[in-house]
């Protein structure tokens, strides 16, 4: 007998398990999704909706036996920020929400807009939707997020704007940090480790995993500088010290807006 048939065997009882937990984590997510949907439609306010989500995202991530490790969590300023994570699965999104204290607004590509129930869901716990490839609407949507970080709402996006299927760390592009710049809030990098091997870009089921989010020391604000330079120099730091923790392959001449304009057109 050969080593593959030897191995056949286990290969195929293996992925006939990570199917069955696969199927029983969409089904979870799902029944929760619901609920949450459901609950944040109460009428009450935004705080309280916000940490309703929270609650059901830590609940998810319970129920499927996925476990979220918070490294240097005393790093995150307990007032306003700007975070800025990289981007590896559509994961990202719900382990940050349940990771995050309940406060952060998330910053999402207006597609996500249009989803059903997913769409109202994000903007009933006041999500931030920013249009990225109508140049008059972005406008209109940063001039928006100024006001909200003005305010003193905590921010969280994800600079590189989508994600590949490979790994490594694309380009950022610079709205969160001009954002974080011409309102004087300090820049937190974050780390997330995980996702991509849990549900890659192409896969439709989950598999059993590790998450791990690292909190990287806060860059900034630099009065000093114009507010361009600022931002370019925050835009890069951040981009340096996530490349150096995330161990992964430097993508950022690779353009991930660009590429998606470009199969659009």
């Amino acid at each position: 007998m050969t080593d593959a048939e030897t191995r056949a065997p286990v290969n195929i009882f293996t992925a006939a398990l990570q199917t069955i937990y696969g199927l029983y984590t969409i089904t979870m997510f799902l029944i929760l999704a619901l609920s949450a949907f459901a609950a944040v439609l109460l009428p009450v306010g935004i705080n309280a909706r916000r940490y309703i989500a929270h609650s059901f995202a830590r609940a998810f991530f319970t129920v499927a036996g996925l476990r979220i490790k918070v490294i240097d969590a005393h790093l995150l300023p307990a007032g306003a920020c700007v975070v800025v994570a990289n981007h590896a699965s559509y994961l990202d999104g719900i382990v940050l929400k349940a990771a995050l204290p309940a406060r952060f607004s998330f910053v999402i590509k207006k597609e996500f807009s249009r989803v059903p129930l997913a769409g109202l869901l994000l903007r009933r716990i006041g999500s931030e939707f920013v249009d990225r490839f109508n140049r008059h609407a972005g406008g209109m949507d940063a001039r928006r997020l100024l006001k909200a970080a003005d305010a003193g709402q905590a921010l969280a996006f994800f600079p590189e704007g989508t994600f590949l299927a490979e790994p490594g760390l694309g380009k950022f592009h610079s709205g969160a940090f001009t954002i974080a710049t011409r309102v004087n809030l300090p820049v937190v990098p974050l780390v997330i480790r995980g996702t991509r091997y849990i549900l890659p870009s192409g896969r439709f089921l989950p598999r059993p995993g590790r998450i791990d989010i690292q909190v990287l020391p806060s860059i900034g604000p630099l009065p000093d500088l114009k507010p361009a330079e600022a931002a370019h120099q925050t835009r890069d730091q951040a981009h340096a010290r996530i490349l150096a923790a995330l161990g992964e392959p430097d993508l950022s001449a690779n353009d991930g807006i660009a590429a998606l304009q470009s199969r659009r057109s």
